[in-house]
């Protein structure tokens, strides 16, 4: 995939469908499946915030460009306002206008950055799961050595060159002000994903099943 930083608000990149195709997706379904369409523009995503320090808080503004041999991208960081009561693009209005959206990966933002879910939802089988990922090895035996990550049931697995922790929070454990506290240590060192578990354990490798934490501590404390 190629990427390009067009300014401190947008980013542009290109992939094929040959590379498409070699990440397990099929060139119709991410037109046709939702999930899938998903799960590919997340993982492009993981690798433009990695590659680039593209930070994704906030609406984006996507336009997608089906070319002839792949797909290009272009990605707009919305900000806040002076006064801080909306989001603006920086992009003038009239161009804005002129610009054709993929409406299926623009829907799929609005659910990202603007949910507007139900408890059940949020907590399907009565848990609070959540999926890191980390550039490098070293930053999750760092992690290790933190306080008061012990109680979570943790898996960790190796995926495409990048390491995911796989997080879940049992059901009445936990109090809501304590996972904010734990997830943002561990957001110190990783940064959420959007891939799903299930890509994941379906063509990662699993390295440590279960206790990541205490596992790491033993062999590198």
């Amino acid at each position: 995939m190629e990427i390009e930083r067009i300014n401190e608000y947008t980013v542009k990149f290109y992939i094929s469908y040959v590379d498409i195709e070699e990440r397990g997706f099929d060139r119709e379904e991410i037109w046709y499946n939702r999930e899938r369409s998903e799960e590919l523009f997340w993982e492009m995503m993981d690798e433009v915030h990695e590659e680039e320090e593209f930070s994704m808080e906030g609406p984006l503004w996507i336009q997608v460009q089906a070319l002839d041999k792949g797909l290009e991208v272009l990605v707009t960081r919305a900000q806040l306002s002076k006064d801080g009561q909306k989001f603006e693009l920086p992009i003038p209005n009239s161009k804005v206008n002129d610009l054709p959206v993929d409406e299926k990966i623009e829907e799929i933002l609005d659910q990202h950055f603007n949910p507007n879910y139900s408890d059940d939802d949020i907590l399907d089988d009565d848990t609070l799961e959540f999926i890191l990922a980390f550039k490098d090895f070293e930053d999750v035996i760092s992690l290790s050595s933190r306080p008061g990550l012990d109680g979570m049931i943790t898996k960790l697995y190796h995926f495409e060159g990048k390491y995911y922790l796989y997080v879940e929070f049992p059901e009445d454990e936990f109090e809501e002000e304590e996972i904010d506290d734990i997830l943002s240590v561990l957001l110190e060192y990783g940064y959420e994903t959007q891939l799903t578990i299930h890509r994941i354990q379906e063509y990662g490798k699993e390295i440590i099943a279960d206790n990541v934490f205490a596992e790491l501590r033993k062999y590198f404390s």
